[in-house]
């Protein structure tokens, strides 16, 4: 077993100084995101350590008292472990199911449209909310949504309805954050479907189209099953994220309004508040080393049912 390992450690390092003297600008393009992934993905592992320990900015991390698996029983015991579970997880499938659907819906429609330049046109606007910040919808939202002089209040009003406070009313904003989601998010997606789509042969459409299928029978028994194996491996790459709250939208859409942390408020957002009301590091560590490991498990689990059901579409 050992000569084996030194064989496959050698073959690496050899190949590794075979690419580096042959290859050596290819080598120093990827230099770049080599650097980035190590400073900012890899070193910070080691505050990982934060989450086993009272951490004390003036001892430092590896002065720190260790307390073992307190910060975790302090987290796993408070009454927002499962709301906050909960809502991380209910949102993130909302917006996964519902933006993947919305994405294939999209890019089956942009591949059945034959003007080129209304296809262009229309792909450009599908596509252009995703590069609008959370930050500019909050305010788009917050100038519909306030309850005196709101847009939407206006209206109302003017038609003889009664207000609707929609900032305290949490029953409404995970309907409302899928929405949104979808808004700024689907039409970006469908860009992979769309590329799946057209890589596609088109002599089986036509072939198709010969022995009298319509467009509806094609788009059922050809382009949605030679598209099975790309949605499979984009649930399980979006399943990997389905414990990572987006805080960038929850907390400019949400912030600090505790009204609406009944349905909204997610780990992410957890976190943060932890780190700002009460500096605990070390609680905070545990959350995000909880959040993590909860991820990784539930990547392996679905890919492990995926290779069962159909070897080819698993990822590993």
């Amino acid at each position: 077993m050992k000569k084996n390992k030194a064989k496959k450690s050698s073959g690496f390092l050899a190949n590794l100084i075979y690419d580096v003297k042959n290859n050596p600008y290819l080598c120093l393009m990827a230099l770049p995101a080599i650097i980035w992934f190590c400073v900012f993905s890899y070193s910070p592992l080691v505050y990982l350590l934060a989450a086993f320990k009272k951490y004390q900015a003036a001892k430092g991390l590896f002065g720190s008292d260790w307390v073992g698996l307190k910060n975790f029983q302090a987290f796993f015991g408070s009454s927002a472990f499962f709301r906050v579970t909960f809502n991380t997880v209910f949102l993130n499938a909302l917006f996964i199911l519902s933006t993947m659907a919305v994405s294939i819906l999209i890019a089956i429609a942009l591949s059945e449209v034959s003007g080129r330049l209304f296809k262009k046109v229309t792909q450009s606007v599908v596509i252009l909310p995703h590069f609008i910040s959370w930050t500019v919808i909050a305010l788009l939202c917050e100038a519909l949504l306030k309850t005196n002089n709101g847009f939407i209040n206006n209206i109302l009003v003017a038609l003889g309805f009664e207000k609707i406070n929609f900032y305290q009313n949490a029953d409404i904003w995970p309907a409302f954050l899928t929405f949104l989601r979808i808004w700024q998010g689907a039409g970006y997606g469908s860009i992979v479907y769309l590329a799946t789509i057209t890589g596609i042969d088109q002599e089986m459409y036509e072939a198709a189209r010969v022995d009298g299928a319509t467009r509806g029978q094609c788009i059922r028994y050809m382009t949605l099953p030679l598209l099975k194996s790309t949605i499979i491996m984009m649930l399980i790459m979006n399943i990997g994220k389905i414990f990572n709250g987006d805080f960038g939208m929850i907390f400019n859409l949400v912030g600090s309004n505790s009204m609406l942390f009944r349905t909204t408020d997610v780990i992410d957002t957890y976190v943060y508040r932890m780190l700002v009301e009460s500096t605990n590091i070390g609680q905070s560590a545990a959350v995000s080393l909880y959040q993590s490991i909860m991820g990784f498990v539930i990547v392996m689990v679905t890919n492990s049912l995926t290779r069962k059901l159909d070897e080819d579409s698993a990822l590993f």
